[in-house]
């Protein structure tokens, strides 16, 4: 039996996912490394065993109604764990995060702010003294009434909502309206209440385009409406809606990013004209600190608050002392990340995925814990090599405060600077699951077998691939782009080629990318609907025309609940489906193809709804998934089960990998299509009914593009990815590189922002922002070849560029 002091966290019998019975001993008050390709196990060892068995535990020692809870959702399937402490989990989190949320938040660096003006602020005279509270724009206390605590209000007009008024109402003129029937339903409305729908809109009077537009009333009229001839006419109630209040409505309420999106064309943002966008009541804005208000002060940098802060509490009060001592100490440990460029009021959707993981982390490094294990996933995704010199050093700092920090990661500067590497392999699904080393970095140049270990220790014998430069078929080029901290600024992007673009994070890239070229490509596909909309991004640009087409693959959710899975996505389960339809036993039972579906009644199980969990509210934590009790993860009701395709039901079918399934479905042309594409970029170690709730973001921008590869393509394709590498083992990184390489070599265009600096090594053309982040960065410092980039004496990127081409 091991000692009550045993140093080391012990493993046994480890099933979880494709874990082959794994054993394993991690010594604790370490920095722990697990590698491995993707999809090897090294997540399930991690998380899904060691992490999940220290939640376990920490259920089992509350009360009997979280124990009932925790047995819903599953215990790990391990043999025995022993030695390990209370664990911290900080995995990637996929969702986007809401526009209430902002650094502040994040950080809860606003909470201290607050208490500071509640408890030590200068009042008015006279003016009682407010709570925290009234110092949120978050709270119905604090809250501009007009703005609701936005700061700023939609606005629309004339010319935003009829872009081309010489065409009649019939005609379309009001472009802000829906399409389809529901656009025809508010002209018949109109015609019925007497207004000229086939007039030009310039010809009508003024007041009645007034009316049209901006009315808020909602008149209810008998329509009769004329439709083609043998068709049935009947009268129906319908209700007009102006468009201002239809766009509005929709932008505020739809689900839809497209609607919301079109709705979003037709709205102009200007600063709230009651708060003037500070978000506040005038109550809590008449309290100042050192002079200034607290929204003057959340606009401030973080690195300049704090200097304002260090002198107004050094000759202050003992209660403004105690309380600017706390923040000064938690905006440190920020600043200390290299995000002291950042503002409180920066909004959370506008930060970038490395500042987002950042700040998370210099909240944990504040909480004061020890002798835990923190679990975290992936840390280094998203981060330039410059901030993960920083990342190390809080890594150190929590390991060093006596925690066990455990770390998943595929960057080999951390591995480096592991003091205990588990390697899982060798390769991924059911031909992974093993632990290959367990021991020192070092240890690994001594398993041949290991995929990490060419990437650890690179062999000098093994020959330089060098691949010929591209010459660029034509440019586009934005002038004075001004977006974010991207100031006036010229671009150029080679077409016919493969572009990088790099810069620390918060450097300006994936605006420069994901939003301005992405948008101005975006407008001119949509034609003169969309016209004018990317203007606000730059002054001009030229070069579109030599693009028939453009894709852009991010790494947002496929999907938000079970229900969306990777079959579903990619159009394979449509194949699938149909498959089943057409077997003996379904045309007995006259079972069409929508039996087979888990999205309707009929074949599902109805008790999950054809998700095969439901979801379990833990009240004082977030709500997680459990198998369902009924179908046990299945999907379907028994009798839809019966049915099999050469001997698997159609559950069956949805758990294999796509290497399985591509093996299974093997001279089924439509099938095999979309498989290959997945293995061409590296997921077939996937299951096809995976859900999309336990994709990383590396792996949903994969499927993404693999959808998009299974399509005919024509003309010259323009594709925008965003980090494509992020959350990818080295040997995973060189099988998309292929693909990428590959759209360029027919004759398409792609750009990455990237960090990866092997990628960006073998990338034709970079673009180098910076030199730092925030107001410090939106720059383009370098550009040129590589080579030419990697010396460049103002690019932070230039070093770390220079050694991977061993310059």
């Amino acid at each position: 039996m091991p000692s009550p002091h045993d140093p080391y966290v012990r493993v046994r019998g480890a099933r979880e996912h494709n874990l082959q019975d794994v054993n394993v001993d991690i010594p604790r008050d370490t920095l722990t490394v697990f590698t491995g390709v993707s999809g090897s196990g090294k997540s399930s060892l991690a998380f899904g065993t060691i992490y999940a068995e220290a939640q376990r535990r920490y259920f089992e020692s509350v009360a009997p109604y979280a124990r009932r809870l925790i047995h819903q959702v599953g215990a790990p399937a391990v043999g025995e764990i022993t030695g390990l402490p209370p664990a911290v989990s900080l995995e990637q989190r996929r969702s986007a995060p809401g526009a209430r949320s902002s650094v502040g938040t994040v950080t809860t660096l606003s909470n201290s702010l607050r208490m500071l003006f509640s408890r030590a602020g200068e009042y008015p005279a006279g003016a009682e003294r407010l709570d925290s509270d009234a110092f949120s724009p978050n709270t119905a206390a604090g809250a501009c009434p007009e703005c609701h605590g936005l700061g700023r209000i939609h606005r629309t007009d004339e010319e935003l909502l009829v872009p081309d008024p010489s065409l009649s109402i019939r005609e379309g003129a009001i472009a802000a309206w829906p399409g389809a029937w529901q656009g025809k339903n508010l002209r018949d409305v109109l015609d019925t209440l007497g207004y000229d729908v086939d007039r030009p809109w310039r010809e009508l009077a003024a007041k009645d385009r007034e009316w049209i537009l901006f009315t808020d009333e909602q008149p209810v009229v008998t329509v009769h409406p004329v439709r083609d001839a043998g068709r049935i006419q009947r009268p129906y109630q319908g209700t007009y809606m102006s468009a201002r209040r239809y766009v509005l409505h929709t932008f505020a309420d739809t689900k839809s990013r497209t609607l919301r999106a079109k709705a979003e064309r037709f709205l102009t943002s200007v600063p709230c004209p009651v708060c003037g966008g500070s978000r506040l009541r005038p109550e809590a804005m008449a309290v100042t600190f050192a002079g200034r208000t607290i929204a003057e002060l959340a606009a401030l940098p973080l690195s300049a608050l704090a200097e304002v802060l260090a002198g107004a509490g050094a000759g202050g009060e003992e209660t403004a002392r105690v309380l600017t001592g706390d923040l000064l100490a938690r905006i440190g440990t920020v600043t200390e990340l290299g995000l002291g460029y950042l503002s409180l009021d920066r909004t959370a959707p506008t930060l970038s995925s490395g500042e987002l993981q950042r700040l998370r982390l210099a909240t944990q490094l504040r909480s004061g814990l020890f002798g835990v294990v923190y679990v975290l996933d992936e840390p280094s995704a998203g981060l330039h090599p410059a901030d993960t010199e920083s990342l190390l050093g809080v890594l150190g700092r929590l390991k060093e405060a006596g925690n066990s920090v455990f770390v998943v990661e595929h960057q080999m500067d951390v591995v480096r600077r592991a003091d205990w590497l588990v390697d899982v392999g060798p390769l991924a699904g059911e031909h992974g699951g093993r632990v290959l080393h367990s021991g020192p970095p070092e240890g690994l140049a001594e398993v041949p077998e290991s995929a990490t270990r060419r990437f650890l220790f690179p062999s000098e014998d093994e020959p330089e691939r060098v691949r010929e430069t591209r010459t660029p078929s034509g440019w586009i080029r934005l002038a004075g782009v001004e977006r974010h901290n991207v100031r006036g600024v010229d671009a150029a992007f080679p077409l016919g080629v493969f572009t990088a673009v790099t810069g620390v994070s918060g450097s300006g890239k994936s605006t420069l990318v994901g939003q301005v070229l992405a948008g101005v490509l975006a407008d001119r596909e949509a034609g003169e609907e969309a016209a004018g909309a990317g203007e606000q991004f730059c002054a001009s640009a030229s070069g579109l025309e030599a693009v028939d087409r453009l894709v852009q693959v991010d790494q947002k959710p496929i999907g938000r609940t079970p229900r969306s899975n990777l079959a579903t996505y990619t159009g394979l389960f449509d194949t699938v489906r149909k498959l089943f339809a057409r077997t003996e036993t379904a045309r007995e039972r006259g079972y069409t193809a929508g039996r087979f579906s888990f999205n309707v009644s009929g074949g599902r199980c109805e008790t999950c709804q054809g998700e095969g969990f439901v979801s379990v509210e833990l009240l004082f934590l977030p709500s997680t998934y459990a198998p369902c009790p009924d179908c046990h993860g299945a999907r379907y009701n028994p009798e839809t089960l019966e049915v099999t395709l050469r001997g698997l039901t159609v559950a069956q079918v949805l758990d294999l990998t796509v290497e399985s399934a591509a093996d299974f479905f093997s001279g089924t042309p439509a099938a095999e299509r979309a498989l290959t594409t997945l293995l061409d970029v590296g997921l077939g170690y996937l299951r096809l009914g995976q859900p999309a709730t336990e994709l990383s973001g590396g792996e949903a921008q994969r499927i993404k593009l693999a959808s998009e590869l299974q399509r005919t393509r024509r003309g010259h394709t323009l594709y925008l990815l965003d980090e494509p590498t992020t959350g990818l083992h080295p040997a995973d990184v060189e099988v998309l590189m292929r693909q990428l390489h590959g759209l360029v070599d027919a004759h398409n265009t792609v750009v990455v922002v990237e960090h990866d600096m092997a990628v960006v090594a073998g990338a034709d053309h970079v673009i180098d922002l910076g030199p730092g982040g925030g107001d410090r960065g939106g720059r383009i410092v370098a550009t040129g070849t590589p080579q030419e980039v990697a010396r460049s004496a103002e690019s932070r990127t230039a070093p770390y560029l220079a050694k991977t081409l061993g310059s």
